[in-house]
């Protein structure tokens, strides 16, 4: 018997992938693969940390059509598991499909723009996947907490439409959230409320002042911005709230709907209410939000 062609036994990378996270689904485990199944581009070597990923928490039933894509915090040198692992699963309990991206750190020799490409990429496969295993392609929401704010507020305002020429159908995808959840996010890279330590991971000792700006989040704000949900405590000590409120007022100077929660106690990297009772009530906020932006169905018991 002659052996099957090349062609009839290759499986695209994108498609094995797709099958993977089907399988998934349907067991209702969370499950790691890598974001680049061919190898991430500037890669740096082949450790763990040259390799970021994407995990999958399977939505608790009902499953709401919404999805998000969460970005852990660390300072861009390291990556919090209760901002990944504990919001994923959280969220999934509540019927909200979710993946939680490990992208590169400026630890293991990264900067930018190797950060928003793991994230662009990480958005065009989540909207690919959702498109098909028939969620909404138009409900994705990015979730980024403290560094992993920054991260998502960049993508925020730094999106593309895709290439439509790619023959890859992920790289065809918007990179566009279509929501933002910023939980106590870095904002500005430069001025009096500098993140000096997120800075220096993601861009060095020495950034340019225009990369600076550009990477100053607030100042990228136009009305093709997403809108956006943003929480910070009044007395964090680490990320000033500062950068809430510059984000909410580029927000509404051009238009962009948003809900700004400032709470009176807490403090930086607290998490979800689920897991830390120091945690203010942001969660169901932030459930309430989605549902009047029509991400969620409304409750049965209400």
């Amino acid at each position: 018997m002659m052996p099957p062609s090349t062609t009839s036994v290759r499986l695209s990378t994108s498609l094995l992938a797709w099958t993977i996270m089907s399988l998934i689904l349907s067991t209702g485990h969370a499950q790691t693969e890598p974001l680049w199944p061919k190898g991430a581009p500037a890669s740096l070597g082949d450790k763990p940390t040259d390799v970021p990923k994407l995990t999958l928490y399977p939505a608790a039933e009902p499953r709401s059509k919404v999805t998000l894509l969460i970005l852990p915090g660390g300072g861009y040198g390291s990556l919090s598991r209760a901002e990944g692992e504990g919001f994923g699963r959280w969220f999934a309990s509540q019927g909200i499909t979710s993946y939680v991206l490990s992208y590169r750190l400026g630890s293991s020799g990264y900067h930018h723009p190797v950060m928003l490409q793991d994230a662009a990429h990480a958005l065009r496969t989540v909207r690919a996947a959702t498109r098909r295993d028939g969620l909404d392609t138009d409900k994705i929401v990015i979730v980024g907490s403290s560094a992993g704010g920054h991260l998502a507020s960049t993508l925020l305002t730094h999106f593309d439409a895709g290439d439509p020429n790619s023959s890859d159908p992920v790289e065809r995808e918007s990179s566009r959230p279509d929501a933002g959840v910023l939980c106590y996010p870095v904002i500005t890279l430069e001025g009096p409320f500098a993140h000096v330590g997120s800075r220096n991971n993601l861009l060095g000792p020495t950034p340019a002042p225009d990369l600076l700006k550009s990477l100053s989040n607030d100042q990228q704000v136009t009305p093709q911005t997403p809108p956006c949900f943003i929480w910070h405590c009044g007395p964090d000590r680490n990320v000033p709230v500062e950068h809430s409120l510059l984000f909410a007022s580029a927000l509404r100077k051009v238009g962009v709907p948003f809900e700004l929660h400032i709470y009176e106690d807490g403090d930086h990297g607290i998490g979800m209410p689920a897991t830390n009772a120091k945690s203010p009530p942001w969660d169901q906020a932030c459930l309430r939000w989605l549902h009047g932006l029509g991400f969620l169905a409304p409750s049965p018991a209400k």
